[in-house]
């Protein structure tokens, strides 16, 4: 009998797929004795994993649904098999990219403010520095949005989830670059070490890459100081891949904009500096969960107890690269 964990208040609903022969262990969020658990299905990251994994014995696979393993990697004993969710948030994390490169490029945030104001006019264009109106178009526009089409495009840390979004933009007509931690040729992915060469040829630069100790810090301010004026900093990787004291200097320079799903410190504490910075939207670490998200992930799940039952190879399992 496989003993599979799940959280006390999981929907029933979610562990239909689970084969019927195994058993379901309800695990406490403030577990007070042990719990025998071979498989321990966590669901989103949780500040309190590492005291409740204190509370079970037997543990032998933990499969984690969040594509980023940062908060368990750490601290879970060498001898268990960690597995990520790597492909259960394709469809809404490439999603949520294009919403935010989308909603930067025509102006939404500001629309938005201005509705709120009741102002139809809106702010002047000129006031952030990146609209480069000629001829007769100079003047005409007070918020002036932007085509996507015809941008290039960089996407850093080009995983399933990269060549989700890249799926996403190829009806805009855009230029992708792409960049991983092991160059191929097809498609064309360059090694992260061109980061610098590339950067200065894009007009949105969206960072997927999981955070390691490589990619720790990786968007500084020699990095941000290479972007295009005006260019888009999309972050759905996480918090700490992006200097943030380096970005909210720039974005106070009017050099870039930025669209933030994640950053650093999380929770942003309130009167955070880039709650305010100009051309800066911020989302509270949603880009990859959503209803669907869930049941894709439970559906994954279950075909990876399928799997530790019948003694075949786990998916996704996690190296000592971190993922």
């Amino acid at each position: 009998m496989v003993r599979v964990g799940v959280d006390e208040n999981l929907a029933p609903q979610l562990l239909l797929d689970l084969p019927p022969e195994v058993e379901i262990v309800r695990i406490p969020r403030k577990p007070l004795a042990t719990l025998d658990v071979d498989f321990w299905i966590l669901v989103f990251a949780r500040a309190d994993a590492r005291e409740t994994f204190s509370h079970l014995r037997g543990i032998k696979v933990v499969q984690s649904m969040m594509a980023g393993v940062d908060w368990i990697a750490p601290w879970l004993p060498e001898e268990i098999v960690l597995c990520d969710g790597r492909g259960v948030h394709d469809i809404s994390a490439s999603e949520w990219v294009l919403t935010a490169i989308l909603t930067s490029l025509k102006r939404f945030p500001r629309y938005r403010d201005a509705q709120l104001l009741q102002e139809w006019k809106g702010q002047s264009s000129v006031t952030d520095g990146f609209m480069n109106e000629r001829g007769a178009e100079v003047g005409q526009y007070q918020v002036l949005g932007e085509d996507l089409t015809g941008k290039t495009v960089l996407i850093v840390g080009y995983g399933s989830i990269g060549a989700a979004i890249e799926a996403r933009l190829k009806p805009f007509d855009v230029t992708i670059m792409r960049l991983a931690r092991c160059p191929r040729k097809e498609p064309e992915i360059f090694a992260v070490t061109e980061l610098h060469r590339l950067l200065p040829q894009a007009d949105v630069v969206v960072l997927i890459v999981p955070l390691t100790p490589e990619t720790r810090g990786l968007m500084g301010a020699a990095e941000i100081g290479l972007m295009k004026h005006g260019a888009l900093l999309v972050n759905a990787a996480r918090g700490p891949v992006v200097v943030t004291e380096a970005l909210v200097a720039a974005l106070e320079q009017h050099r870039v904009r930025a669209v933030l799903d994640v950053t650093d410190p999380e929770p942003l504490p309130a009167g955070h500096p880039l709650w305010s910075a100009p051309d800066c939207m911020i989302t509270p670490h949603v880009g990859g969960s959503t209803p669907e998200f869930i049941h894709r992930a439970f559906r994954f799940g279950a075909q990876q107890v399928r799997r530790f039952m019948a003694g075949e190879e786990l998916q996704n399992i996690v190296t000592k690269a971190g993922y």
